[in-house]
């Protein structure tokens, strides 16, 4: 009966808890503006500085990244948009120069003699 007995985990033995675990999930779902970074945005270096400053235990900004998808977070892209942007241009060259240099279809029907495609 011992031998059918469910082995232990192998390997080295995490360094956090479960309840470590939960408490840095609410903690990063309260955003890092709370904690004095001046962007929304989460980088493996400001994770692992929570996680330190929380737990004491640090890691490696690699294994951040393991732990993150651990608890079911993924690398996000942030939404934002450059600063120089400027709109009105934008929406002049999208009104009057992108029509003008978009590739037309030919008015006299002639098929490009790269065309596959056949009769």
């Amino acid at each position: 009966m011992r031998a059918l007995r469910k082995a232990e985990r192998t390997g080295r033995p995490p360094k956090l808890s479960t309840a470590q675990l939960r408490d840095l999930e609410r903690a990063l779902k309260r955003g890092p503006e709370v904690f004095g970074y001046a962007s929304g945005l989460w980088t493996a270096a400001r994770v692992r500085d929570l996680i330190e400053h929380r737990t004491g235990v640090r890691y490696h900004e690699d294994h951040v990244w393991r732990i993150l998808r651990k608890l079911g977070w993924s690398c996000q892209r942030p939404t934002g948009k450059a600063l120089e942007r400027d709109e009105q241009a934008i929406r002049h060259w999208k009104k009057y120069r992108w029509p003008q240099i978009k590739k037309k279809r030919s008015a006299s029907g002639v098929r490009s003699s790269s065309s596959t495609k056949a009769d």
